[in-house]
């Protein structure tokens, strides 16, 4: 596996100070992140595992999985969880034209806004705001600039625990985020399939734990 960060270090931050890697809060609260959903298999399941802790958590959607599984999509906006654009195909920006990729983001916008009738919470109906993520942390810096151009708010993340690397154990991939997540952290986790093994050993421990230290899980709203 290649050596990556768990925890994202602070002069990766200052060097990005555009992008939003965690929530300054004086206040015992983790933000959730979720990647690459909806999927059948597991966000149903990541949905009633919340609901068990009164956790709400943000949902960075690939457009193409919003086509296919509407039904889904909508129970998350319905269960008060925010949802981030991570792009129509999951696109390597790298390898992308800026043009290509800002209408695949584009395209997964539409599928967001058209849903907005589903929305109850006022907080969740503003139409400023607009998440990004981009799939795999890797864009380009003419994409990152007309993504922000564009009015989104480009989310990464304070802590990777690698819940998708099958090369990771459960056991480790817990470690990763209890040894370094404190409050105002962004977690990112995957609603995928391939992800499924870690994550259903991870997330209800890691929302037991937290609770019994007094924290309060948060979706995104500004």
């Amino acid at each position: 596996m290649k050596i990556i960060p768990v925890k994202t270090p602070n002069f990766v931050k200052t060097l990005f100070p555009n992008f939003i890697w965690n929530i300054n809060t004086p206040h015992k609260e983790l933000y959730l992140t979720f990647d690459d959903g909806p999927t059948p298999e597991i966000t149903n399941w990541v949905l009633t595992t919340l609901k068990a802790y009164n956790a709400k958590a943000t949902f960075f959607c690939i457009g193409n999985n919003i086509e296919k599984h509407p039904l889904i999509f909508q129970k998350l906006i319905k269960e008060g969880h925010t949802i981030g654009n991570h792009t129509y195909n999951h696109l390597k920006g790298w390898k992308s034209r800026t043009e290509e990729y800002i209408e695949d983001i584009n395209k997964t916008q539409f599928l967001i806004n058209t849903s907005k009738p589903y929305i109850t919470n006022s907080d969740l109906e503003s139409e400023n705001l607009k998440l990004f993520r981009p799939p795999y942390g890797k864009f380009k810096g003419k994409q990152s600039k007309r993504i922000r151009e564009l009015g989104y708010k480009i989310v990464l993340w304070d802590v990777l625990p690698f819940d998708w690397d099958e090369s990771v154990s459960k056991e480790i991939c817990l470690k990763n985020i209890i040894s370094t997540a404190k409050g105002g952290s962004i977690i990112v986790l995957h609603d995928s399939v391939k992800a499924s093994r870690n994550l259903k050993y991870v997330l209800p421990k890691i929302l037991q734990y937290y609770s019994e230290k007094g924290f309060v899980f948060k979706a995104l709203t500004s």
